[in-house]
């Protein structure tokens, strides 16, 4: 059983498209369920996100979790960013059923990655901040 939270940001999704021209870009998925995740960064010179974009290919869980990780990073520095984790995620949607969990480290790792895709490009080095997986099912 879903939230209200889950189902809303799930029926009414926050955030969907691209960023042109982003700063990062980070893609994850699970191989096991088959859900992917991309994450759109636009960060400012003082490494404020100024947008978070996502495009989700998943399951009702993973369109809800990407939504809600955009509007936990937007106007975030990227060190607060780092900070967002599958908890805090699943805890600002009121829950997650057991086999969901997956979903909100999808989101994660999406920021992760989309980090690191920024660090790349400017080379610069976000600490704390390690080479995200491709596959989040690696964990598992």
């Amino acid at each position: 059983m879903y939230s209200e939270k889950v189902m809303d940001h799930f029926s009414n999704p926050r955030n969907v498209g691209e960023i042109e021209n982003p700063s990062g870009v980070g893609t994850v998925g699970n191989a096991k369920c088959g859900d992917i995740m991309r994450i759109f960064l636009d960060i400012d010179e003082n490494q404020i996100i100024r947008d978070c974009k996502f495009k989700t290919f998943g399951c009702g869980a993973a369109v809800a979790t990407s939504s809600m990780a955009t509007e936990m990073v937007m106007g975030k520095s990227v060190q607060e960013a780092l900070e967002v984790t599958n908890v805090a995620v699943m805890e600002a949607l009121d829950g997650l059923p057991p086999v969901k969990v997956h979903c909100s480290l999808l989101a994660e790792e999406a920021i992760h990655a989309a980090l690191w895709d920024y660090a790349e490009k400017n080379g610069i080095t976000i600490e704390g901040l390690e080479k995200p997986k491709a596959d989040i099912n690696d964990e598992e």
